[in-house]
């Protein structure tokens, strides 16, 4: 089972695409090869046989050198100086007849040409040149043979022939040697391309193994990413799409410890109740309407786990262009209801930002219940919008006790409280960290300035630039300043 597995891996299978693709192009580059070099032999056979008989007709032509006499119908003087003057190539050997009689012929003893004896006299009957193929032991024989035609008689023959096994077995001796080549190439071809197929593959083994140390509990491994390949990119899609998985299921953590903690007061006091629940109707409606109550709060605080474990989600804002000074006016005509406070607005010049209107509204309203809570009847709570430096700035500041130094982080997180507060909040120690998460999924931040006895100023920090919207999200106005 395992060997089959091992047969079906990618490696493997990368590793027989190499080898059949380099066999397949080296077996077609031999047999082309091959035949290339068998042309060029017959091109060179066919070249030299011309060329033989082109000479010996200029020489039948012309005169004798050592007489300087025209050869006329001396056909043994012909041969003679042809013979004499001229080397025959390799595989070649020259017949020559006077008449219907061998004359001469070039020696070449290991060319069976007594094996042709029964063309001659088909050769020396010709009256015009004739070019042609025959077998021998030897192998195959190219011929071409030259009548030598004077005063209208036939008075010889001149005949070239070429045995081709020499050169031939010269083309196959270098094809073995190319093949022999080419296989200790494609063996090298093959180590190469298993230790490159493994390198390239490596990424994806430690993606495997990845994939299998990873647990419910456990989402901190990630793979190593080097090189900007394909590979590398799917190493970086994996360890993001473990780092979503990580962050959902810490948020999902989050949220249930967090719900476990905070609803299980709530739940001990409903069923106590229930438990001693009596006979008497007062005492039944008072029951009531504490459950009630309980059950009121407990749905808020699930309200805000659920926002909160939302605020990393693409579509939790629906971003807009809105004027900061119509924000703030809409904020000062909803907060006079939290509180009997004195309520100040302080806003600029008309200023355009790119947000989530009811995000913002939420988390200023958030801010200003938080003010209110630890502050008294009287007690002045400014709120304020500018922007300035790239930012847009709403805040809201109250005349409270202020956060003490050692809590100004800690009130942000999820069931938090200021340890040294005049009166403790009423709500489940969520809104602050609510406001800190709207911030961030603006791409701001908040920021507080308090000093104990003097009051605290909660800051939302929002970019002045346009912010990636949401599916949800309508498109963005022209003419908006970024």
């Amino acid at each position: 089972m395992g060997t089959i597995r091992a047969l079906r891996s990618a490696r493997v299978r990368i590793l027989a695409s190499i080898v059949l693709l380099v066999a397949a192009s080296t077996l077609g580059s031999v047999i082309a090869i091959r035949q290339i070099l068998l042309i060029r032999l017959d091109d060179r056979i066919e070249s030299g046989l011309v060329q033989e008989t082109s000479e010996f007709r200029r020489l039948v032509g012309g005169r004798d050198p050592t007489t300087g006499r025209p050869f006329g119908t001396d056909v043994q003087a012909t041969f003679d100086t042809y013979l004499r003057r001229n080397v025959p190539g390799e595989g070649e050997v020259l017949l020559t007849f006077i008449g219907r009689r061998p004359y001469k012929y070039t020696p070449r003893r290991d060319y069976p040409v007594q094996e042709l004896t029964s063309r001659y006299s088909a050769w020396t009957s010709l009256r015009r040149s004739e070019q042609g193929t025959t077998e021998t032991s030897a192998g195959e024989v190219r011929y071409i043979v030259v009548p030598i035609v004077l005063s209208r008689r036939v008075r010889g023959a001149f005949v070239v022939l070429n045995f081709t096994r020499g050169e031939r077995g010269e083309v196959d001796e270098s094809i073995q040697v190319a093949t022999g080549v080419s296989i200790a190439a494609l063996l090298l071809a093959s180590l190469a391309g298993w230790l490159a197929a493994g390198r390239v593959l490596a990424p994806l083994r430690e993606l495997r193994q990845t994939a299998q140390g990873i647990t419910e509990s456990d989402l901190t491994r990630r793979i190593g990413v080097e090189g900007n390949d394909e590979l590398a990119e799917l190493g970086s899609t994996f360890n993001a799409m473990l780092d979503r998985l990580e962050a959902a299921f810490s948020t999902q953590r989050a949220f249930v410890n967090d719900a476990s903690h905070e609803l299980r007061t709530p739940i001990t006091i409903i069923r106590g109740h229930l438990e001693l629940l009596g006979e008497d109707p007062d005492e039944r409606r008072a029951t009531i309407e504490l459950v009630m109550d309980e059950l009121d709060r407990m749905n808020r605080i699930v309200d805000d786990l659920l926002l909160l474990a939302r605020a990393d989600r693409e579509d939790f804002l629906h971003v807009e262009t809105l004027g900061l000074a119509d924000l703030a006016h809409d904020v000062r005509a909803k907060v006079g209801a939290l509180a009997d406070r004195e309520w100040r607005l302080v806003a600029p010049e008309p200023a355009m930002v790119r947000a989530d209107r009811q995000r913002l509204t939420q988390a200023v309203m958030n801010l200003a219940q938080n003010a209110a809570q630890h502050t008294v009847e009287g007690d002045t709570i400014e709120i304020g919008v500018e922007a300035a430096g790239g930012w847009a700035r709403l805040w809201v500041t109250d005349s409270g006790p202020g956060v003490p130094v050692g809590d100004t982080e800690r009130i942000f997180e999820r069931f938090a409280r200021a340890g040294g507060a005049r009166r403790r909040s009423e709500g489940a120690g969520l809104g602050l960290s609510i406001v800190r998460a709207i911030a961030e999924a603006h791409d701001g931040r908040v920021e507080l300035d308090t000093r104990p006895g003097a009051g605290a100023t909660f800051t939302l920090m929002i970019p002045l630039r346009p912010i990636a919207a949401s599916p949800q999200s309508p498109a963005p106005v022209a003419g908006a300043p970024a």
